[in-house]
């Protein structure tokens, strides 16, 4: 055998273990994720909304549903006579993880059929409920089907009829939705709902209240305190809007302290305010109520808007704060007046004082709020 004979072979065999190396390292993503063990915990949710019930299809794979009955074999389970003496405890567990309330009423699943599907390693339950006593105009979803999995994930599709009203993704953290139907019905329930809270968002954020209480601090007429409320109204809505529709939307952890600061700031103009000096307060009020739109927006996005009714949602979200701005305004301004006038003297100590904690208050979130995304960055690190 000759030397070229020799470097011919050579170079075959290198080029055989080339081609045998490429080959294991490509089968593992040739092979399906399922024959090698279930690494992909997710379930999937229909609801077919009707006008007279609700049809509910849960579809989870089978170790994920094995692991809820107490042990035995997955694969077992893509048998229709073992699936069948089986589902009943399947049914009953899921069903207590998957719950249905058509406007104020939770309604009971009832198991109609399990199918298992061999070729997805999975198995689907049908549910249905009793007959509605009218149609309802809003569905919430409340949905763990493994919480023990802590990145399971649950996609959900609902329709009502032809149309797809909502589509949503149950996760640990994000557990609930809420679908309205279509017609005058659907949107006067979502114009409710986020009316309600828009109200609440005002009520239970200290820092929205502190910031409009710091403004009406100084007092003065009807109508000067009606053009800082309103200065303050239109600029929220407007940043409010022009996140909500994906425009712009800055971090929230650059907008929560930015809110902070705008605290500190209506404190500190009241300390050094001199009479006779001009009223900053219609500026101001506008100039923060830009920020604090970008803070209400961050609220609303957890919540969640209705795509099927977004620009009512979106008004109605935003007359819920101006309902709780106004009952805030409404409480206040004349309580400041009757001191002013029954205790004249006390007066200014008393807005000085309030004042002082309107900047303690706020220097404090100020300096919580900045160092949060710090901690967070170093613990990542």
């Amino acid at each position: 055998m000759g030397v070229a004979h020799v470097r011919a072979g050579a170079v075959r065999f290198a080029g055989v273990r080339a081609v045998l190396a490429a080959v294991a390292l490509l089968a593992p993503a040739l092979v399906p994720a399922d024959a090698s063990g279930h690494d992909q915990p997710f379930s999937h949710a229909d609801v077919d909304w009707r006008r007279e019930r609700l049809e509910v299809r849960l579809t989870v794979h089978r170790d994920d549903a094995i692991s809820v009955l107490g042990g035995g074999s997955p694969e077992a389970l893509m048998d229709r006579a073992v699936l069948a003496g089986r589902s009943p405890q399947l049914a009953q567990v899921l069903s207590g993880r998957f719950r249905l309330q058509a406007d104020d009423e939770y309604l009971a699943l009832r198991l109609e059929s399990a199918e298992p599907l061999p070729r997805d390693h999975a198995v689907c339950l049908t549910f249905r409920t009793a007959p509605l006593r009218r149609p309802s105009a809003r569905l919430a979803i409340e949905c763990r089907l493994f919480p023990a999995v802590r990145d399971h994930e649950t996609f959900l599709a609902v329709s009502e009829g032809a149309r797809t009203a909502s589509r949503d993704i149950f996760t640990a953290t994000h557990t609930r939705a809420e679908v309205y139907s279509k017609g005058p019905a659907g949107t006067a329930a979502a114009f409710a709902t986020y009316l309600r809270a828009g109200v609440r968002h005002i009520f239970i954020g200290p820092d929205h209240i502190l910031f409009i209480v710091g403004l009406l601090l100084l007092g003065g007429g009807i109508g000067r305190v009606l053009k800082v409320a309103t200065a303050f109204t239109l600029a929220h809505s407007i940043t409010l809007a022009v996140a909500i529709l994906g425009w712009f939307s800055p971090p929230s952890w650059a907008v929560e302290p930015l809110i902070a600061l705008s605290i500190v700031y209506v404190g500190i103009e009241n300390l050094r305010r001199r009479s006779g000096n001009g009223d900053w307060r219609i500026r101001a009020a506008f100039c923060f109520g830009l920020v604090h739109g970008f803070g209400f927006a961050s609220v609303l996005r957890e919540v969640g808007l209705p795509s099927q009714a977004l620009a009512w949602s979106l008004l109605a979200f935003n007359l819920g704060v101006e309902t709780g701005q106004a009952a805030i305004v409404l409480a206040i301004t004349p309580m400041l007046a009757g001191i002013r006038a029954v205790w004249p003297r006390i007066a200014p100590r008393a807005i000085a004082a309030c004042s002082w904690a309107i900047v303690a208050a706020g220097a404090y979130w100020f300096v919580e709020r900045a160092i949060e995304p710090v901690r967070l960055l170093s613990s990542r690190l």
